[in-house]
This record gives structure tokens, sequence and C-alpha cells, in this order.
């Protein structure tokens, strides 16, 4: 198998000239508000953690300063160049971002005494790296309150590179919209391990940066891959209109649940005339459904909540940034750049619905909805990050769920059965892949991925099929606007050339493990319940605190394991009860500490038999960081 990149084929190298031709690249408001307000950057390009790893390199990507090559879609090639510009900017007297330190932005806004930190980005290594550069510009001022706009990982990650635990109990507050815990913690351990296998893809983490291969996220460069920390909000944001002053710096909040993050709000600055949108209003079409996976996230609202945004603040709103690209300037800019994209959201869930109503079906909906003119002239709707495409099959989705009706689909065959009948119907391996190829010189890599993935999953060793379903991927990937689709498409060849590549990140961390309530801790047990195997198993373990609180009873019957507060019908006799606190029944439950042990050293007593705890957690099983994507 040729397991390096190829080059672009001519369908490929030619669509991607026509998208020069398509949209207007002489534009270049964005290239010069990108640099507007630039400070500084730093000399040294590498961050790294204390074990001297790279976490992040700020100049990987300076290929991006040469011309487009045809191995990747000039529209692509356009937002990567200004998502990996990376320093100190000024977006208003008293507020800076450092960018391109990281997927997300880190804000500071200047108060009395210090600085109120914004979105704290994904590691503390970077987060650390970004407070470092704004003090040798700006003064070495205190972190004098941290702000989390919503409950995804790059906004909060980095936390303890700006502020310790001990800053926070004395006093300095940690603000987050009502909810942020439960969501943070909830969708990073739940399913964490499948959404940071599919996350590797979507991030095209285990691909070399350049031409050939991962080119930025379209929302940001990449994630990066050093300490993931979170420190709980001492301060929730429960309503819109609530008004808070942390150093002297007046905050007026938006609610917006359910928009981009179930967990998120924006943020007006009246001192500074200034609106911060979050991830709600940024230069890119974003995911209804991302596809590392998540809950299907409401357009509807998103567009009413950037209505209520711009008539809450609109006539007091001078500059709008965002937890992710530039600023955009000027009262007017800012008020058409909201409002396009309140349309752009709009757009999609009405429209979508409109076709489902007249029968079409998701793949249907996405072949024929085509965004307005006006709405499609604006760069900061393009589908870098979210795409037309698989947003209006979300809005299918969100509304009539996985099946379109056609009974033919209620029970098809699963992959690898299906994909065995399909070759064997059209005639084997080889015939199938003798025509794959004519498809292929044809141009029409869609159907080339589509009939050899059947081969694939028929007989995932057949190296002339790893090797044509690994071109035809790569080709989809060079002609990609959309960054996520590219790394997928790219990730996808490259395990097929060369194996499983694991999940390089996770954000299943200590402290996201130690945010757990004790309900979602044995929440999480449940999910790793093998069911079949303990369809037999009977166990109740009670829990008991010596601090007095009421008990927690764990049973294990007909394959669910299900947990009870306090005591009553809905809990029976246990077969063992242990006393110990907290921070002990956390270590025993996440295998940090042995229960004979904790006996041993008085800091457990137990009644009953002891074996039985030792049997309800062998009935536990593993997840697989590295399972198969491309291949059954």
């Amino acid at each position: 198998m040729n397991a390096s990149p190829r080059d672009a084929e001519p369908p490929i190298a030619e669509a991607n000239a026509g998208v020069l031709r398509r949209f207007p690249f002489d534009d270049t408001r964005d290239l010069e508000n990108e640099r507007r307000g630039f400070i500084a950057t730093v000399e040294e390009s590498a961050i790294r953690a204390a074990d001297g790893r790279v976490v992040w390199d700020l100049n990987a990507y300076g290929f991006l300063a040469e011309d487009c090559p045809p191995t990747a879609n000039p529209s692509l090639w356009r937002q990567s160049r200004l998502v990996t510009g990376h320093g100190l900017f000024e977006v208003t007297p008293g507020i800076y971002q450092v960018r391109g330190f990281d997927l997300s932005n880190m804000t500071l806004v200047e108060g009395e005494r210090g600085i109120l930190v914004i979105d704290p980005l994904v590691s503390t290594e970077t987060a650390a790296a970004a407070l470092a550069l704004y003090r040798r510009h700006r003064g070495d001022r205190p972190v004098t309150g941290v702000l989390y706009t919503h409950s995804h990982v790059d906004h909060f990650g980095g936390v303890k590179g700006v502020i310790g635990v001990e800053e926070v109990e004395g006093g300095v507050p940690v603000i987050a919209p009502a909810g942020f815990m439960e969501h943070a913690v909830s969708e990073n351990v739940y399913a964490g391990t499948a959404m940071s296998r599919r996350a590797a893809y979507m991030y095209g983490a285990a691909l070399s940066k350049g031409p050939r291969g991962q080119i930025s996220s379209g929302l940001g460069a990449t994630n990066s891959t050093g300490t993931v920390t979170l420190i709980p909000p001492t301060l929730s944001i429960t309503h819109t209109g609530q008004s808070e002053t942390v150093d002297g710096i007046r905050m007026v909040f938006q609610m917006t649940p359910g928009t981009e993050a179930p967990a998120e709000l924006n943020i007006h600055f009246p001192g500074h005339a200034a609106l911060c949108t979050a991830e709600n209003a940024t230069h890119n079409l974003h995911n209804l459904l991302t596809l590392r996976g998540a809950q299907v996230r409401d357009p509807h609202d998103w567009a009413h909540y950037l209505t209520e945004a711009v008539q809450l603040f609109g006539d007091a709103t001078d500059v709008v940034f965002a937890s992710h690209h530039w600023p955009v300037w000027g009262r007017e800019d800012a008020l058409t750049f909201l409002s396009e994209q309140r349309d752009l959201y709009a757009y999609l869930h009405d429209q979508t619905l409109r076709l489902l109503n007249q029968g079409r079906t998701g793949p249907e909906i996405a072949e024929e909805l085509r965004l307005p003119p006006a709405l499609e002239r604006a760069w900061h709707t393009h589908g870098y990050y979210g795409s037309v495409s698989h947003n209006t099959k979300a809005v299918y989705q969100r509304y009539m769920g996985w099946f379109d009706g056609n009974p033919a689909r209620l029970w098809a065959h699963p992959p690898t059965e299906a994909a065995t009948q399909y070759v064997d119907f059209m005639g084997g391996a080889d015939t199938v892949l003798s025509r794959a190829r004519a498809s292929y010189a044809e141009g029409d890599f869609r159907w080339v991925v589509e009939v050899v993935g059947h081969v694939l999953f028929a007989d995932p060793d057949h190296a002339g099929a790893r090797a044509l379903q690994a071109d035809a991927l790569e080709q989809l990937g060079y002609g990609s606007e959309n960054g996520t689709w590219r790394n997928f498409f790219l990730t996808g060849a490259l395990e097929l050339r060369h194996g499983t590549v694991g999940t390089p990140a996770s954000a299943v961390s200590e402290d996201m493990l130690a945010a757990l309530t004790l309900d979602q801790l044995f929440d999480s047990l449940a999910i790793r319940v093998d069911g079949p195997r303990s369809w037999d198993a009977d166990i109740t373990v009670r829990w008991r605190f010596p601090d007095g609180r009421e008990p927690s009873t764990l049973r294990l019957r007909n394959g669910v394991l299900t947990h009870v507060r306090g005591l009553g019908p809905a809990v029976g006799e246990p077969d063992v009860e242990i006393t110990l606190d907290e921070a002990s029944l956390r270590g025993v439950l996440l295998g940090q500490a042995v229960l004979p042990d904790l006996v041993a050293a008085g800091r457990a007593q137990v009644s009953g038999d002891p074996a039985r705890l030792a049997e309800l957690i062998g009935h536990l099983t593993d997840p697989d960081p590295d399972f198969a994507i491309v291949t059954p």
C-alpha cells in the first residue's frame, strides 16, 4: 500500500480552483481585523509540560503563509491562516485577548486591582503561557476573578494555570452559568471515551501539520494536549439581566442555554460598550451536532438568543468579541454580524422543517438546502466547523430521530452483516474494487468511499480495499472547506494505511473525576456494567458516612446498577454495609484505594460480606479508547 499522502487528483484541484473564483478573496477586512490591536507574541514557540513534552507549538502552522496548494480548499486555507495567528491583542482599552495559544481565546479584562480572566483555554500550560504574555506587556496584575462562558473543556480546562484553589478559597470568584458543573462533567465522563476517540478524528490530532495534513479545525488550530483542570464555580449566573461587579468591572449577563452548549451565557460590559458572545456568534457556521458527539443543539433558541442580544445590548455595543476568532468593531458592523449569524441558524431551522414537512429525509434535505446568496457571501457564515449538510441532518434528528419513516430501513442489518451481503450481491470484492477504481478515475470519491466501505466491513484486511479507501478519503479531505471534515477524512486515510492511532488526549482528568457528584459517580459506574454477564447477579452494597449524612445504596440486579439515597421501600437489606468518608469511597470506586487497606488503617468499617463489593466491581467493564472507526 502507498503509505504516503498523494497529490490532489484533477477533479479536486479543479474544484479548489473554482472556489477562488466563486468567493470574494479580495475582501481583506478579516485579515485586517485579525491583526488589529496586536501588541506582541512570544519568541519561544514551544509550550511544554513539566516533563518537557510539547503541548502546543505556536509556529506549527507557518506553512499557511504560503499560497494555497491544490491539496487544500482555498476557503479553509484562508480561515486557517486567520485562526492560527497568535499573540496578545487589545480589543478595546481595558479588554485584551491572547489568541492562537490554544483552540480558544483567553480574554483578560482589567479591573481596579487586577484582571478578570474569561475562558482559560484547554490546558494549564497554555493558559499560564498566555497569562505570562499578558503580564509581560501589561504588568504583573493579580487574577481577581475567573469567568467560564460555557461548559466545554476549551473554556475552563486551563484554569489552574491562571489561579490556584487557595486563591479561590480566599475569595477570588469563579463565575459560570447555572448548570455548568453538571454539563461540564457529564459530557466529558459519561460518553467521554467515545467522544475523545472521535475528537481525535475531528481535530486531526494524529495528522502531521502541513498542506497534505492538518491545517486547522476551522474554529481554531486544534486542541492543546496539556493538563486539563477544573475549579468549581463559586458564583452562578441564573437569569438574564443579572448584574455582577468584580474588581470594579460591571457585567450584565444574558443566559443562552441550549445554544452552542447546554450551559452558556453572553456578557455585556457597559463600561466598555463591549459584548462577549461566548461561542454563540463566531466567524463560522457552528455545529448543531458536533462530529465528536453531543446532544443536538437547538437552532431555534440559538437564533432567538441572538435576536435578544441585539435587543438588549445593541444600542450600547461598539465591539463584539468571542471565545474564538477575532472581534467585530463598530456598532453598525457588530449589529450586522449578529443579525446575519441569527439569520443563519434561523434559516437552517425553518427551512429544514419546511422540507421535512414535505416528506424529505435528512440526507435529502442536506443535498437540497442552500443558504441565501446574501448569507453565503458573508465569510463568517461559511461551514468551516459546522456545515449546512450536517446541521440540517441535526435538525431532522432533533425533531424526528434516527428513523426516516421508510419501513425498509426500520430493521436493517448492522454494518458488517449488510456489507458482507452487499459485496456478495455485487460480485465479490475484486469486482467491487474494479468498478470503484473506475469511479475514482472519474472523480466520484463520495461513491468510492461508500462502496469500498462495504468491502472493508466485509473483509477489513483486504489490502486493495484499504489502499483505495485511503486514497479516496484523502481526496475528499483535500476538497473540504470544513476543517473537521478534512480532519476526519485524512485521519481515516491515516488509520487505513498505518493502523489505529488511538486517542492522543482526553478531557477525563483527575479534576474532572473529582468534580463528579456522588450521584454522577454512581451513574458513571452504571454505564460500565456488563449487562449480559450480570443478568443473574443480585448484589446490594450500602455506604454509610461518619458525618451523619443519609446513606447511599447500590444494587446490581437484572443487569442494572441503581443507586438510592436514604432508606425506604426502594432499597432492601444490604449484603454488605461499609462506613467510610466520601474521599475514601471515591478512591474505592475509582480504583485508587483498596477496601481491606482502608479497614486495616481504621478508615473504614465493614458489616457483612466484603467480597460482595469485589463481586459487584467485577461486573464493570473498561471503555476502549482505541476502538475501530473506519473498519469493523
